[in-house]
């Protein structure tokens, strides 16, 4: 993972990194949106501290470990990534309201053409944000979207002190049943 001074890091915000995704994916991953590190490197949940690689993989979704800069390789295993909102921030908590729910349209308008078997939101406050649902849950949802189903997962962050990396791998396998059980 190369090393960026804090001023490197700075110019990457409001940068974009490009979607992991192609068309009938069974789970198609969305964060809240990529921080400095990520729209650095050009690579999802870059940042070292990031729990997101290796609960994937004890989760069963890949058969190894995967780096961000692997990220392509989750396309051979039917997931890919995207997020509520593109631009990068260095906070979660830098976005707006509207950029949410912006974000949420947008996120409805990519499910319908990718068409993925379930869109798994990583945080349940970026969820509730980007959809005006302010009850959900962690789990499965009522709401489809174009037939496609919806899971909340807890956000993967290491600042998500709530979520150890047992009780992530457990709910992200939850998750990986549901989503490979139709085969």
């Amino acid at each position: 993972m190369p090393r960026f001074t804090p001023e490197e890091l700075e110019a990457a915000r409001d940068r974009l990194v490009p979607d992991v995704a192609a068309s009938g994916l069974r789970v198609l991953f969305c964060g809240i949106n990529p921080g400095l590190m990520s729209a650095a490197t050009g690579h999802h949940f870059a940042r070292p501290g990031n729990r997101f690689w290796p609960t994937l993989h004890a989760a069963g979704f890949t058969p190894r470990r995967l780096r961000p800069d692997e990220e392509q390789e989750l396309l051979r295993y039917g997931v890919g990534i995207t997020n509520v909102v593109q631009r990068a921030t260095a906070r979660a908590d830098e976005l707006t309201p509207e950029e949410f729910a912006e974000g949420g349209r947008q996120l409805e308008e990519k499910v319908r053409r990718l068409r993925p078997a379930w869109l798994a939101v990583a945080g349940v406050t970026a969820y509730r944000a980007a959809f005006g649902d302010k009850l959900a849950k962690v789990g499965p949802q009522e709401r489809t979207i174009g037939g496609a189903r919806i899971w909340v997962l807890p956000n993967p962050s290491g600042l998500n002190a709530h979520w150890n990396p047992t009780t992530l791998a457990e709910e992200y396998g939850r998750l990986r049943e549901a989503a490979f059980a139709e085969d």
